[in-house]
């Protein structure tokens, strides 16, 4: 079996299995499916589970060059894409999730939450930064771009920061789990530093494929 194969039908696949496990999960909360059942606050319980989901998502797409490039393993870089689409979904989940449960699509409070209220602002940030990079995700749209598209994509990088900023601030007692993700973001951003100099340029590694990523090529 070619690299493409593996990846188109066995690694595709497994990815994609996996990123769907938290939203069946949440299916089965809400329907009581298999004796699932959302926590006292379901609400709550579902924006946590949809915003963690995305975190996650997004720090395994900020991985996937270091590991690539540790483990000489340049084909692991087609499944950014994959990894950084699912990570986008679970965000805008979130964000449903909030206006509509949470808020009853009330306008009038969510514009006010969003301007008054930093944490909800900031995750509007990062939500909204990430929309250009779900649109560009596409080879054509690389293509298009040039050099701009990468330059673009770089955004990422204060997307993850806005995100467990977000989450931090969210956070009203216990703030351990979001110092935990902090510190994954920080070691992936500055592994990127540490090659870009040791390199002494921008880190990168090519994929064969040529495959557009979200988020980020680096």
């Amino acid at each position: 079996m070619t690299v493409t194969q593996r990846y188109r039908y066995c690694w595709k696949p497994l990815v994609f299995a996996a990123a769907i496990v938290p939203l069946l999960s949440m299916l089965a909360g809400i329907f009581g499916i298999a004796g699932q059942r959302l926590g006292a606050d379901p609400v709550e319980d579902l924006l946590l589970t949809c915003g963690k989901t995305a975190l996650n998502l997004l720090c395994l797409t900020l991985a996937v060059t270091p590991a690539a490039k540790i483990a000489h393993r340049p084909q692991w870089l087609r499944l950014r894409r994959m990894l950084g689409l699912a990570a986008f979904s679970y965000a805008v989940l979130h964000f449903a999730v909030y206006l509509v449960l949470d808020r009853s699509l009330d306008a009038a409070m969510i514009v006010e939450d969003i301007a008054k209220r930093p944490y909800i602002t900031i995750g509007f940030t990062a939500l909204l930064c990430l929309v250009p990079l779900a649109a560009t995700s596409t080879q054509r749209m690389m293509q298009r771009l040039g050099r701009r598209w990468q330059q673009l994509h770089r955004l990422v990088y204060p997307i993850a920061i806005l995100a467990v900023w977000h989450f931090y601030w969210q956070v009203k007692r216990d703030v351990t789990e979001p110092l935990i993700y902090a510190a994954i973001v920080a070691m992936l951003l500055g592994w990127r530093l540490w090659h870009r100099r040791r390199r002494g340029g921008p880190a990168r590694v090519t994929s064969k494929s040529g495959l557009a990523t979200i988020p980020g090529r680096t």
